[in-house]
């Protein structure tokens, strides 16, 4: 990027942090009715500008001419990712009290109002709930406090710009509960993810400089600063996935009309309080960009959104100009003379725009949990897949598939998920999305002779193998890695545990299962590698070696599998899983221990480790005489 410098230093650049912004996930839903693959996106005449405010209108204009698809989209959990108090909620506010170590918190509603109060450690505290976030699987809530002085951080990513370093004074704060449909309860909000044990409730970071930028519309611009400003851009609400992806997959930002973007990026500056555009034309972009990441990082405001929550322009961008004129049709890509953001050669296949849109939000590595897929770790220069909930978009560009066959294939952006066609997709009857492509397998002897397994049986569904379910879920259940690739691919054999083949087979061994991926697709692993991830003994249970020795998201896996299948025998070793370092992986142990046993566990995981050991001792002891095994 070429910036003219000057000698001129106006706009200081404020060092923000590093890493990436803790958001929380939405879905989308139901399996399309067609499959979107490689179409060029330059197919018909697209909108000129797509990309600053002036080129936004809001959702509200799409509906005369796309009424049923917005009558649609106004009940999908993907739009109702951020709304008003006012909206309503399903989480009791009824007086209920929650514990966590040396503090509770009490949740009530007083007319319309609903309020949360913390007390224990602290200085007690009360906030009066102003927005609530989510709605698939949970809801949280931003409140602001009532007399009192700011709430300190809740560090849900430790490594988030905002994480203590605002007074928030009046301004919204993240509230630490979160309501948790599944099981119709209160949980730690950081509980989420992968954190560690806290020892106490504080209300987090400023609502605007956190997951602002995901869960609400803001013009593309001012999601793209970093991007445009290159590496060493810091961390902000806009920070977006490109710089989690490999350097082959990258798509070059080029700037085409320097000036230009100085004035729109200088204006947007001055719109959220910064300093007046007049003094850009004596500074380099570069720090004109800095400036607008560290203007955005301060005094970004609801006030300054599109609209609030997710609106149609936050996938289509803006669409003022197709409003003016329906010949010039909205763009899944960046549409703007000011600058681009385009593969290195060729026009972008339609579903690679579409993924990339997808990416923008859903590409998270949640917290600052050190691990993740293929052996890899999030600090690493690329890291690899996410193990919990919100990064599908990222997988999804790293896998096999991200240019052929868009998110939209399998999901309705526009309405909510429909669980039995998802279902369904996983199934052989969804491989009919696979052989478009893969039209070798199309055949039922072709497809049993790849897979080694009846053409009909789920081993032979391609979803099963290609995407297994192996990521946290916000529901107490694994969800699908959306990084497609092989479970005989060696970075996954020799990096992960367990190996995918016990997801399904649960009562083999990690020789049985190695020996027969190589037999079948003429692969070779080397069992010293394997040693160092299974122990010694390689005829041992592979999903009960992954539980002794597993990071505790690969224990996660062989946790909830066992529950999914109902593993009797799995019970003494699960019940030490009760007071493991990370709380959700003991959401995920009760959850399954209940799953197996039928019944509820009266074990309240929120407890302290001897309160849970205690109470998972007696409930051992009253079911099997026995005491409990220890952790």
């Amino acid at each position: 990027m070429k910036s003219h410098h000057s000698t001129t230093v106006w706009w200081p650049l404020t060092l923000l942090g590093s890493g990436v912004l803790a958001l929380v996930s939405c879905s989308a839903a139901q399996p399309a009715r067609s499959i979107s693959r490689a179409k060029p996106e330059a197919a018909v005449r697209r909108v000129q500008s797509n990309v600053t405010r002036a080129d936004y209108a809001g959702s509200a204009s799409c509906e005369p001419c796309h009424e049923s698809i917005y009558q649609a989209w106004q009940k999908s959990p993907m739009h109702r990712m951020t709304r008003s108090a006012e909206s309503d909620i399903r989480a009791h506010f009824d007086g209920t009290q929650f514990r966590l170590g040396a503090d509770r918190a009490r949740v009530e509603q007083r007319g319309a109002d609903r309020f949360l109060e913390i007390e224990g450690s602290g200085p007690p505290r009360r906030y009066r709930v102003t927005k609530v976030i989510g709605g698939r699987h949970r809801e949280d809530f931003v409140g602001v406090e009532l007399g009192g002085a700011a709430g300190e951080a809740l560090e849900e990513d430790a490594e988030s710009p905002s994480a203590g370093s605002e007074a928030a004074g009046g301004r919204e704060q993240v509230l630490p509960l979160s309501w948790v449909y599944a099981t119709s309860s209160w949980r730690y909000k950081g509980y989420s993810v992968m954190l560690p044990e806290r020892p106490a409730l504080r209300a987090g970071p400023v609502w605007a400089a956190t997951c602002i930028g995901c869960h609400n519309t803001l013009p593309y611009l001012t999601l793209a600063y970093d991007d445009l400003l290159g590496p060493s851009a810091p961390a902000y609400q806009g920070s977006v996935h490109d710089r989690l992806l490999p350097a082959e997959r990258l798509w070059p930002v080029r700037v085409k009309d320097e000036a230009g973007l100085k004035q729109v990026v200088a204006t947007e500056i001055e719109r959220l309080g910064g300093p007046s555009k007049a003094a850009a034309e004596h500074s380099s972009l570069a720090r004109v960009l800095g400036a607008a990441i560290a203007t955005t990082r301060h005094e970004l405001g609801a006030e300054h959104l599109v609209e609030l929550g997710v609106g149609c322009e936050s996938c289509h961008y803006g669409a003022r100009e197709h409003l003016a004129d329906s010949a010039a049709h909205p763009s899944f890509g960046v549409e703007s003379s000011l600058f681009e953001i385009a593969p290195r050669a060729g026009v972008p296949a339609r579903a690679e725009q579409i993924n990339r849109t997808c990416a923008h939000c859903h590409s998270v590595l949640f917290s600052s949990y050190p691990w993740t897929w293929e052996g890899k770790r999030r600090r690493d220069p690329v890291p690899g897949g996410s193990t919990t909930n919100s990064g599908e978009g990222r997988d999804f560009l790293l896998g096999g598939c991200a240019r052929q066959l868009a998110c939209s294939s399998c999901h309705d952006p526009h309405a909510e998920d429909s669980a039995d066609k998802l279902a369904q997709l996983a199934t052989p009857r969804g491989n009919a999305l696979c052989v478009g492509c893969h039209q070798q397998y199309g055949s039922h002897a072709a497809l049993t002779e790849h897979t080694h397994h009846p053409a009909a049986s789920a081993g032979s569904a391609c979803v099963e193998c290609h995407m297994p379910r192996k990521n946290m879920g916000l529901d107490y259940r694994l969800t699908r890695y959306h990084r497609i690739g092989s479970p005989t691919d060696p970075e996954r054999v020799l990096g992960d545990r367990p190996l995918e083949c016990a997801l399904c087979h649960a009562d083999r061994s990690v020789e049985s299962l190695t020996a027969d991926m190589e037999r079948w697709w003429h692969k070779s692993y080397p069992r010293e590698a394997l040693r160092e991830l299974y122990g010694a003994d390689l005829n041992a249970n592979t999903l009960l070696r992954t539980l002794e020795r597993g990071k505790p998201h690969e224990q996660a896996v062989a946790i909830a599998t066992f529950g999914e299948q109902r593993v009797q025998s799995a019970l003494p070793l699960l019940l030490p899983q009760l007071t493991q370092e990370y709380p959700l992986v003991r959401f995920y142990t009760k959850a399954a221990i209940e799953h197996i046993v039928g019944q509820p566990l009266p074990v309240d995981v929120n407890g302290s480790v001897p309160e849970i050991r205690a109470a998972a001792n007696s409930w051992w002891a009253a079911r099997t005489g026995a005491s409990a095994p220890g952790r």
